[in-house]
């Protein structure tokens, strides 16, 4: 509504312009329900540092009198005809009658929403402190972009997404722009929620269907039309909300409750779920037998949901004890609907146990006659305090026999019933799925994100950063099992979730890798500061104070060597799950990005493979050396210690094959290969010949072609 809005002003028709928006005025005020949201379309970036103008390009007109490549005129987008002697001929997008000249250094071009685009990523710098650890990734760039240029190496393969984004709070502040309110927008928050839903729906394709969750967080202005939102993106999921405390102190508001806590989505995907984790008591009620430290035997009796006879036929069967309770004989075989209970008669010397509910109707077991058999074979299941037919029936859920198998608990013996007897732990921590509510100490967003920031970057600020622990455990109860996962976070701020996902890696050896999407933004007060004393965005001055460049490379750099930006060691230590100094440093590898935008022609001539090799290092597992240049020499380059390698003459396949093959019979097999050739006849030969777990791809048809079909409409 809002792009229609705009399209309706622009009628020069006075009459007709106003008859419409009368018309629409009706529409919009129309009842409406669920999720309602105007879809803003015409988001667009400038290309400010792309200076080269072709035909058909989209670009902006600068101002007179400026050097700034961001400072445009109003008169919207144009569409390059023709460039003649460094003048571009210009037609107007929405007019193409109206037409203007203008020198090609005073145009600049911009992707609108829907624009393919076709990326690359220029290195900015690297840092390696772990070894042949795989690399971790930060990407500088808009993030719409970037996801879209991570679906060529990584749709379908992302372990876990953790977002903290922008809170549509009006805040203009801070570096992120926190203000997506439209001044055509009736509901106050639609070119958030366009903003967002753009990015979720990129977000679903990156990760894993088989295994994967979503991590958003948010405060209260958003979270309610966010959960809409997700829900609607991500109709089968499995969705939860968890309410984290990160301000013990509360935020104080006149007339209104003091605001301490901030809200998790967890959208899970296929069979992702949290997973029991060893949790310490702050994350355990103070009540009840966990907390005791024994083992946690349940009612086999169905209470809850679903508890009656009816609900379960099957599991409504006698359980036969002996006369004195003490022990089990028999697991009887379930009794149809229509055949009363008191038909059956126990054998002499037994009492039959039913599953007989507090309110004296029909209930029914858990389990059915197999599997319970097979549970008091292994001891367990227990009986109560013996009560004739309604001696209450214990038994042992999946959960704690697994502990029970993992050594946690003890074996120490029997009862006489046959149960076993288990140790009792002296720990104060217990391995457990915490609540939906986390009052975690740790948590606390002011000591544990601003003041641990503080100390890896004390001579600068970033507002609002998050808790270490608090990200760190939220992807632990995902990914704490996979010691190999994929995280991408496309909101990296201060770089928070590569911080995390380090510690995760420290904890237990792990070759977790992390991508963080950040941009380098300065407020829009630093703004007016550089552009008074003269410097433009693209400037190094610029440059310097970003987000990306002043918070998140320095952050990052700071946690892995131990040495703060003053060059001191970090002072302090690291808390919760591992406490070490953290000047010790973390022993990771982090390579540094800049998203860059290319020629699809020069990408095809093959002149632009410096760009395009980074994707395919990363597409590889992002570890050993990468092929950065054409080998002209032997047409085709495979390096020692990589994972990867790229025939770039096809004439040249057999001496690629041998040396592809010798290394899958190595200790360093390749995981992928990239064939630069056109004809399909080549590539099908080519392949052939290679091992058959080798992933292979064809360059460049299959980048083009990525980048040409992942447009929105």
């Amino acid at each position: 509504m809002a792009h229609i809005d705009n399209l309706v002003a622009s009628i020069t028709d006075a009459t007709l312009r106003a008859a419409l928006e009368e018309e629409l005025r009706k529409l919009s005020n129309q009842r409406q329900f669920g999720l309602v949201f105007n879809e803003h379309k015409p988001e667009s970036i400038l290309l400010h540092q792309q200076t080269r103008i072709r035909r058909g390009d989209k670009v902006h007109v600068m101002v007179e009198d400026t050097h700034d490549r961001t400072q445009i005129d109003r008169t919207g987008v144009w569409v390059v005809d023709a460039v003649v002697n460094g003048t571009a001929r210009l037609q107007d997008k929405a007019d193409r009658d109206v037409k203007r000249e203008v020198p090609t250094d005073r145009c600049v071009p911009v992707r609108e929403f829907g624009d393919p685009i076709f990326p690359g990523l220029r290195s900015t710098g690297r840092l390696q402190h772990g070894g042949d650890k795989p690399f971790h990734a930060v990407i500088n760039g808009e993030n719409f972009h970037a996801l879209q240029s991570l679906l060529y190496p990584y749709e379908g393969k992302v372990d876990a997404i953790y977002v903290d984004p922008p809170y549509n709070t009006g805040a203009r502040d801070w570096k992120y722009n926190n203000d997506y309110v439209d001044d055509n927008d009736p509901f106050r928050h639609s070119k958030w929620l366009s903003f967002m839903q753009k990015r979720l729906e990129l977000a679903g394709r990156l990760l894993n269907p088989r295994r994967s969750v979503l991590v958003v967080t948010i405060d209260e202005k958003e979270v309610h039309t966010l959960g809409l939102l997700i829900s609607q993106v991500f109709p089968s999921a499995r969705i939860q909300m968890v309410s984290v405390n990160i301000n013990p102190a509360a935020v104080a508001r006149v007339g209104m409750f003091g605001r301490s806590d901030e809200y998790y989505f967890f959208v899970m995907i296929g069979e992702a779920g949290a997973m029991p984790l060893s949790l310490t008591a702050d994350w355990i009620t103070t009540k009840g037998r966990t907390h005791r430290g024994e083992i946690r035997w349940d009612l086999l009796r169905k209470s809850g949901s679903s508890p009656s006879r009816r609900d379960r036929p099957n599991g409504f069967y006698p359980i036969l004890v002996t006369s004195d309770g003490a022990r089990i004989v028999e697991v009887g075989e379930p009794l149809s609907l229509d055949v009363d209970k008191s038909s059956f008669q126990a054998p002499q010397g037994s009492v039959a146990i039913w599953p007989i509910r507090d309110n004296g109707t029909e209930g029914r077991w858990r389990l059915e006659p197999a599997s319970l058999r097979t549970l008091i074979t292994g001891g367990f299941v227990r009986l109560g305090k013996f009560k004739g037919e309604r001696t209450p029936v214990y038994y042992l859920a999946e959960g704690e026999r697994k502990k029970v198998a993992s050594g946690m608990y003890e074996v120490l013996g029997h009862s006489d019933d046959g149960s076993i007897i288990t140790s009792v732990l002296d720990s104060t921590e217990r391995i457990s799925v915490p609540t939906t509510q986390w009052r975690i100490p740790t948590h606390d967003s002011t000591q544990y994100g601003s003041r641990l920031l503080g100390k890896l970057l004390p001579d600068r600020k970033f507002p609002f950063p998050k808790s270490l622990y608090a990200v760190e455990d939220a992807l632990r109860f995902f990914i704490g099992d996979l010691p190999d996962a994929l995280v991408l976070d496309f909101f990296a701020g201060s770089g928070t979730t590569a911080h995390a996902v380090m510690r995760l890696n420290h904890q237990d050896g792990g070759h977790r890798r992390s991508i963080m999407v950040t941009n380098n933004e300065v407020s829009p007060d630093e703004a007016s500061v550089l552009r008074a004393a003269g410097h433009f965005i693209g400037s190094a001055e610029w440059k310097s104070i970003g987000i990306c460049e002043n918070i998140t490379v320095p952050r990052l750099t700071a946690a892995v060597t131990g040495v703060s930006t003053l060059g001191e060691p970090i002072r302090g230590d690291y808390h919760s799950v591992d406490a070490f100094p953290m000047a010790d440093g973390l022993d990771e590898n982090i390579e540094f990005f800049e998203l860059t935008y290319e020629d699809p022609g020069l990408v095809s001539l093959g002149r632009k493979f410096h760009a395009v090799a980074p994707l395919l290092w990363l597409m590889a597992g992002a570890q050993g050396p990468r092929v950065d240049a054409i080998d002209t020499d032997k047409g085709w380059a495979i390096p020692d210690g990589g994972t990867y390698g790229v025939l770039f003459e096809p004439e040249h396949w057999s001496d690629f094959a041998l040396e592809v093959n010798a290394r899958a019979d190595s200790d360093q097999p390749l995981t992928h290969t990239f064939i630069v050739t056109d004809a399909d006849t080549e590539y099908r030969q080519v392949i052939s010949k290679l091992p058959s777990g080798v992933v292979t791809q064809r360059l460049y048809r299959d980048y083009l072609r990525n980048f040409e079909i992942n447009t929105v409409d």
